[in-house]
């Protein structure tokens, strides 16, 4: 009778699948960092800013930023927003094309959403306790903004948030709505940084 059980409908899975599987969510996260900061660099250059590298750190885990030169309040909050307005755009379009993605067997595309997720969350987290590299673009957004920081973490956190119950199949009309108005009001912000 074990015997028979061992041998029913589960396929076995091989260290070599797992290994793949493992390097397609991390390369997906990659797609997602390179996504994220390309955004940066497009909108630098859009704003008519040649963008530059600086390396930065975050206590002892060394990372880099994308520069540029002084700009206008306006132009300063959408060139920091464009990484999350690509994170957002990025996901909407996950959970439009893959409203199943959880079931489905798509590491790339579960580690671009995680990368978007934990991404948000790791800036929210140093939004709300005001830590960091100045050069964070939540810190950007929020004195282009002229709003707190922890403002800034809180448009950033919630929609990642309601971004994780959807992934976890809580598609509410709330939740995915909630998600969304966050993300295009966060996104209006830029109104206030032009006045």
């Amino acid at each position: 009778m074990v015997a028979l059980a061992s041998n029913l409908a589960f396929p076995s899975i091989t260290s070599g699948q797992t290994l793949e599987a493992a390097a397609k969510l991390i390369g997906g996260a990659a797609v997602g960092l390179g996504l994220h900061e390309s955004a940066h660099v497009v909108t630098d250059f859009a704003s008519g800013v040649t963008p530059g590298l600086k390396k930065v750190t975050f206590g002892p885990i060394p990372f880099f930023a994308i520069t540029h030169e002084a700009v206008s309040p306006g132009r300063e909050f959408v060139i920091s927003s464009a990484g999350f307005w690509m994170q957002h755009a990025v996901n909407e379009y996950l959970f439009a094309t893959h409203p199943e993605l959880r079931y489905e067997h798509a590491p790339a595309l579960k580690g671009v959403l995680a990368f978007n997720i934990l991404t948000s969350v790791a800036y929210s987290g140093a939004a709300f306790a005001r830590t960091g590299p100045n050069e964070r673009d939540t810190r950007g957004m929020a004195l282009s903004a002229r709003v707190d920081e922890p403002v800034i973490g809180a448009l950033i956190l919630v929609p990642a948030v309601l971004d994780t119950a959807r992934y976890f199949g809580k598609d509410s009309r709330w939740i995915v709505w909630g998600s969304r108005v966050i993300k295009i009001g966060g996104a209006l912000l830029v109104v206030k940084a032009i006045r």
